[in-house]
């Protein structure tokens, strides 16, 4: 399986400031664990989201040494996408792109359409630059807001990211509003009908309820999995009370109970979990 630590994720919510020493240091020890990607922070505006704005300083003292991990960040538009690129460490870029109008304007102050030409824009210029982009469909499985959802809409859009070249699709439940029943749906029938789309899970959820959403995904054939240590995290533009990240736990216990190949150094996640639970004084 393919995991993506979201350490970005689980940071950029948290209220009282991490100082950059203890970020740093934190993803340097994520690193060794061995995951395939490491979000590590975001160019957006600090006004918005004031915890990643450190994010140039963090890339600068990431420690690409200790793994093969690809690093990723967050960007909202062309200026933040300027940013990533001109960092070494960037590997990749991922936009988020919502099925919820409402959530559109609350996360990136765009339009679905406006959007939409700018990650067109965004995709060409990583593609310059030798760097992937990746699409996260947020609010996937549904919104708080009351705006329509239904899934001609995730196939609708999906169409038109895949007519432009985009290839690789988080979708992703910001609020954790998914049943296991409207993930394994949403897993059975976009990859079947965009086979050369990579699609994985970026899926926020309650603690208790987390096992049987990383089945659902499973079972319907996703290997591509998002997660935090300890759930942490959450969108501080989704709702007023976020929901937390899958727990990256979670899925190494699910792993293991289906004698899959976890292929990481878990000596390592033991080390990282206890910074985690430092950094977050828990």
């Amino acid at each position: 399986m393919f995991l993506t630590e979201c350490a970005r994720d689980a940071m950029q919510g948290w209220r009282r400031w991490i100082p950059t020493e203890k970020k740093i240091d934190y993803l340097n020890y994520l690193m060794p664990v061995g995951f395939d990607v490491l979000d590590c922070g975001s160019f957006v505006s600090p006004k918005i989201v004031p915890q990643m704005k450190d994010t140039a300083e963090v890339l600068d003292n990431i420690d690409k040494s200790l793994s093969s991990t690809k690093i990723s960040v967050i960007i909202a538009g062309i200026p933040g996408a300027e940013k990533a690129l001109g960092h070494d460490a960037v590997d990749i870029l991922g936009f988020p792109f919502s099925l919820s109008e409402t959530f559109q304007y609350r996360n990136t102050n765009k339009s679905q359409e406006e959007a939409f030409l700018q990650i067109q824009e965004i995709n060409t210029l990583t593609q310059k630059e030798k760097k992937s982009f990746t699409l996260y469909f947020s609010m996937a499985f549904g919104n708080p807001y009351g705006d329509p959802w239904d899934i001609k809409d995730c196939i609708f859009w999906a169409k038109r990211f895949y007519d432009i070249g985009i290839r690789n699709i988080l979708l992703s439940d910001t609020s954790g509003v998914a049943t296991p029943d409207q993930i394994k749906s949403l897993f059975d029938i976009l990859p079947n009908r965009f086979s050369a789309v990579d699609f994985g899970a970026h899926l926020h959820t309650r603690y208790k309820d987390a096992t049987p959403k990383i089945t659902a995904a499973y079972q319907s054939g996703c290997r591509r999995f998002d997660s935090a240590i300890l759930g942490m995290g959450g969108c501080p533009t989704a709702k007023e009370d976020m929901v937390g990240n899958m727990p990256t736990e979670k899925i190494l216990s699910f792993m293991h109970a289906e004698n899959l190949d976890i292929e990481k150094d878990l000596h390592h996640f033991d080390l990282a979990m206890e910074k985690a639970k430092d950094i977050f004084g828990l």
